[in-house]
């Protein structure tokens, strides 16, 4: 059976998009999904992602991860959807949708999609790390250089190791560059490796460096492997809120498989 995909990217995190509208697509098929992610052998990307209708909001996200599994919120998979919701004729300039974790409001302005992620009110300060939940569980620490870094090694280390072991963590190494920027790098579970951006990731990143006093902006720009992103966010009584994921969502090309 012939399979029409449409590929976006946001900051080098890749996804293959399908219209599920029709609900034609085998959603069960975890082997399928992985090989459509497969760079070898299939389309290749960081994961798949459908889109669905809902009763009540513009559209449903249903993301899997690269290797066939339904997974937890992806930040820039649901910015390049809101692209791709746009490209249908599905929205025009403003959507609300619902993922995994809830609902999601999101703007679309140019190429500029903004994304507002959940509410965090748990951040947990270790002696050399944070963990938070934003939308996917993230384990952020500090590097003196990230540049010439085994990510793969030392992510999928922490990734696997106490107290993740099999549910696991994406793994964020970050380097301050200045009081509003800072370098991240990511593990990603699922895609098993480092991906070129993490939406949710990032979003942990500047949530985990204000928290640490590390910046007093609620503006972050983030330096990924794939480009700039931002976050902002409002802070009341310990409680994050009012967060927005920030950055460029490109349609890449229409294919079938």
């Amino acid at each position: 059976m012939q399979q029409v995909f449409y590929k976006y990217q946001g900051t080098g995190n890749d996804f293959v998009m399908i219209d599920n509208r029709q609900q034609t697509f085998n959603k069960q098929d975890t082997k399928r999904i992985a090989f459509l992610c497969d760079r070898r052998f299939g389309i290749g990307a960081d994961g798949l992602i459908l889109l669905e209708n809902h009763p009540d909001l513009d559209f449903k996200m249903v993301y899997y991860n690269a290797d066939g599994n339904e997974s937890s919120m992806c930040g820039n998979g649901g910015r390049c959807l809101v692209a791709f919701a746009k490209h249908l004729g599905v929205i025009t300039e403003n959507a609300v949708f619902e993922a995994i974790d809830g609902l999601h409001h999101a703007v679309v302005d140019g190429d500029i999609i903004r994304l507002q992620m959940q509410d965090v009110n748990t951040i947990e300060k270790h002696s050399k790390h944070v963990f938070l939940n934003t939308g996917s569980p993230h384990h952020v620490q500090f590097e003196e250089q990230i540049e010439d870094f085994d990510i793969k090694t030392k992510g999928a280390t922490i990734r696997y190791g106490e107290p993740y072991n099999e549910a696991g963590s994406n793994v964020n190494f970050v380097k301050k560059i200045s009081n509003q920027i800072f370098a991240v790098r990511t593990y990603e579970r699922g895609v098993e490796d480092e991906t070129l951006s993490c939406g949710t990731g990032v979003t942990a990143v500047a949530l985990a460096m204000h928290a640490l006093n590390e910046t007093d902006k609620n503006l972050i720009t983030l330096q990924v492997q794939g480009g700039e992103l931002q976050v902002s966010f409002d802070v009341e009584n310990g409680i994050y809120k009012n967060v927005w994921l920030i950055g460029p969502a490109t349609f890449v090309y229409k294919g079938s498989i």
